[in-house]
């Protein structure tokens, strides 16, 4: 890689370290370009160069949320070898990572009004979600025709999770709440 384009790679970089802190501080509403200029000592083109507004630097952000996410996820059911033991392990992570205030803010409260639910959906299907229904699959835990219906709601079941605590709930409560739910909607093992 040229050094031209390492610096552009550390420029990108840190514009969204920043920006993923700002979004989380400050939501997507209340998050200015000037304040991500301000701390990147970045110029309007310069920043421009990379990424076409704040939408995009957004999107960014999203997606390296989102990719985080998925790694912790994947760390997660690594060595479960039973694929109902993994969806549910995988749940638990995904509903503990959405309670972290920079992945409740950016991905489940900004990411679908900034980018609409079509495309935050689309992201989603590339990372937790994409997961979840491959997880539903391997656990052959719903008729293969209901997957995406039955992944819809068990994704809405552990964000409502995740969002309960956020406010104040008590974690292992609700991780035990879920867990008993997780088991009784999954069935027995075939």
């Amino acid at each position: 890689m040229s050094l031209r384009a390492q610096r552009g790679v550390a420029t990108r970089e840190k514009v969204v370290a920043i920006a993923r802190r700002l979004f989380a501080e400050h939501g997507y509403e209340g998050t200015s370009i000037e304040a991500v200029l301000h701390e990147s000592g970045l110029s309007r083109g310069a920043l421009y160069h990379h990424y076409a507004g704040k939408d995009a630097l957004f999107e960014a952000v999203l997606e390296a949320v989102e990719a985080e996410v998925g790694r912790a996820i994947v760390a997660s059911v690594r060595g479960v070898e039973d694929p109902r033991q993994a969806l549910v392990t995988g749940c638990l992570e995904w509903m503990r990572l959405a309670g972290d205030p920079v992945v409740r803010r950016i991905v489940l409260i900004d990411a679908p009004s900034v980018l609409g639910w079509e495309r935050w959906r689309a992201m989603e299907e590339r990372y937790a979600f994409g997961m979840l229904k491959a997880a539903l699959q391997a656990a052959r835990a719903v008729p293969e025709e209901f997957t995406d219906l039955h992944a819809h709601m068990l994704l809405a079941a552990i964000n409502e999770s995740a969002l309960l605590v956020a406010r104040g709930g008590g974690p292992e409560a609700a991780e035990a709440a879920l867990e008993d739910f997780l088991r009784r909607v999954l069935g027995p093992t075939p």
